[in-house]
């Protein structure tokens, strides 16, 4: 029984066998399920700024749609296809580790009375409604992590909304290994987030 080898194969199909185990380290599929390196997130809290130690603010968890409303690192590898960084995850659901680190942030400016999420019982002055837009790395082109966060100041007790923004930032990639994707991403992130806090507290 004879065998065809890797040299006798045309040159396009050896040039694709020689890509796909790269590709296939980068990404996965959605969905795919692997044991994952887990990733966190940080921010710098807001130092400088007002007291407003009469102010009690509620952070509920940010709405995202359902890509984005996972574990997943996600990956735009086309303006129409998107897939998850590989052996990689958050350290919780996106949302949910976006709201902690914003609670966290408020809390360590000092400038408030209380920051809590839903169902701690405080009494609450506004809420901070947040939207994830996008928290994914860019892969045509330079590879770049791209973090869109839209804010608003709903004031608790009228139901009315104070302020509201969109916040943005960009951080390119620096290598190729998994660690570097969520790096951009995490320097993006503390961007967006310290903005965030840093136009709450002045706009309550």
């Amino acid at each position: 029984m004879s065998l065809l080898t890797f040299s006798h194969l045309p040159a396009a199909r050896r040039a694709m066998l020689l890509t796909l185990p790269l590709v296939a380290a980068l990404l996965t599929g959605c969905g795919t399920k692997a044991n994952n390196d887990t990733f966190d997130l940080h921010m710098t809290p807001v130092a400088q700024g007002p007291s407003l130690k009469n102010r009690q603010i509620l952070v509920p968890e940010p709405t995202a749609v359902k890509m984005l409303d996972s574990e997943q690192v996600v990956v735009r590898v086309s303006s129409s296809e998107l897939q998850y960084l590989a052996d990689s995850r958050w350290g919780d659901r996106l949302p949910r580790l976006v709201q902690s680190k914003l609670v966290q942030a408020f809390e360590n400016t000092g400038r408030l009375g209380g920051v809590g999420k839903p169902g701690q019982g405080l009494a609450i002055d506004y809420q901070i409604v947040t939207d994830i837009r996008s928290f994914e790395v860019t892969t045509t082109g330079n590879r770049m992590a791209n973090v869109e966060i839209s804010a608003k100041i709903l004031n608790d007790r009228t139901g009315t909304v104070k302020a509201q923004s969109v916040f943005k930032a960009t951080s390119p990639v620096h290598g190729a290994e998994n660690s570097d994707f969520v790096d951009a991403l995490d320097r993006a992130f503390a961007t967006v987030g310290g903005d965030i806090v840093d136009w709450s507290l002045k706009s309550m």
